[in-house]
């Protein structure tokens, strides 16, 4: 009974679950960021590079 007592209090585990839930949160949003923030820049220079093209 005190091994399950010693493994209802121990929270150590679960602190570390939490911690790699929320880096693992982290770096999907960093990298859905990146995405969308690729994609727009790349939409910008390809229209200054037509706009250049034309010009010359």
């Amino acid at each position: 009974m005190n091994l399950v007592k010693s493994f209802v209090r121990n929270d150590e585990g679960q602190d570390l679950l939490e911690y790699a839930l929320l880096v693992a949160l982290i770096a999907l949003v960093a990298i859905a960021a990146v995405g969308l923030a690729g994609k727009s820049v790349n939409t910008i220079f390809s229209s200054i590079a037509s706009a250049l093209s034309t010009a010359s």
